[in-house]
């Protein structure tokens, strides 16, 4: 991995929450590169653990914990871990998220013909299962927000510290089969506004990056056919983003690093910067 350039974050404390993942884990080489000491947090050790190995072996220091970012209890007990090992949060990266089949239409568009259809296989949206979309919303609001609570209350007393929120381009054009994955972005995307209201006088700045499409483990076979190949659907994203890519894991790190650094964007609060190679600039025609 490299990374465009270096902020000075020597002293710093940072968790990535969802550091296990394809995106995440590169927030947290990326900050560990920059002199941050980095928690990498995820449900499953063994994912964190793999990151962490890769930064101690690049000269980087950090330490691998395992939180579930919708457990109160859970976060609390890793912030006391982090500290004791690290010292206090200073930077929070709020990576968790996701989506689940049962939030999702099997079809772009209802077809009124397939509501007669007795035991059908498809799911329509009055098929749509309200524990499916409970979970992905609080998978990524709640994911958001509990985090917050559990490890910046430090940087509250100290009136210094900066949240990144992952947003996602579904906040700003829904796609279409995922309403809960894009109405939960959606909340995320206003929640940073209105963090980073709350948080202004704290000392605290709140902020988002929103990707557009990249290839991670959770759309790997969605967007890809077994034999690499591009799937309809991502052909649809593919056409409809002018620069007819996906997005590379690095290319989020030039906004990563200019939001954690108070002298590059000490005045920059409660902004979600889009990174989706013109996906939501264009009308399709």
């Amino acid at each position: 991995m490299t990374i465009p350039f270096k902020v000075d974050l020597t002293g710093k404390v940072a968790v990535v929450t969802g550091g296990g993942g394809v995106l995440c884990s590169a927030f947290a080489k990326a900050l560990a590169e920059c002199g941050a000491a980095v928690a990498v947090a995820d449900l499953k050790l063994e994912s964190a653990q793999r990151v962490v190995d890769e930064i101690v072996k690049s000269g980087g220091k950090a330490m691998a914990v395992a939180c579930n970012a919708l457990d109160k209890a859970s976060l609390e007990a890793a912030n006391a871990e982090i500290e004791a090992a690290l010292g206090e949060v200073s930077i929070l990266i709020n990576g968790a998220g996701g989506n689940h089949p049962k939030g999702t239409t099997s079809m772009e568009y209802l077809n009124p013909d397939d509501l007669l259809v007795e035991h059908r296989e498809i799911v329509t949206f009055y098929d749509l299962d309200p524990k499916g979309i409970e979970f992905v919303f609080n998978l990524n609001f709640l994911g958001t927000l509990l985090p917050s609570q559990a490890f910046t209350k430090k940087m509250a007393r100290n009136r210094s510290g900066v949240i990144i929120n992952i947003s996602s381009m579904n906040a700003f054009r829904p796609l279409t089969k995922i309403p809960a994955y894009s109405g939960a972005k959606a909340a995320v995307s206003n929640f940073t506004q209105w963090m980073a209201v709350h948080m202004a006088k704290a000392g605290i700045r709140v902020n988002a990056i929103a990707p557009g499409f990249f290839l991670t483990d959770q759309n790997r076979a969605l967007l890809t056919n077994a034999d690499g190949s591009l799937t309809p659907r991502s052909e649809k994203i593919l056409n409809q983003t002018p620069m007819g890519r996906f997005g590379e894991a690095d290319e989020l790190l030039g906004a990563l690093l200019w939001l954690v650094s108070d002298k590059a964007a000490g005045f920059v609060t409660g902004v979600v910067v889009p990174i989706d190679g013109g996906f939501a600039a264009y009308s399709g025609v």
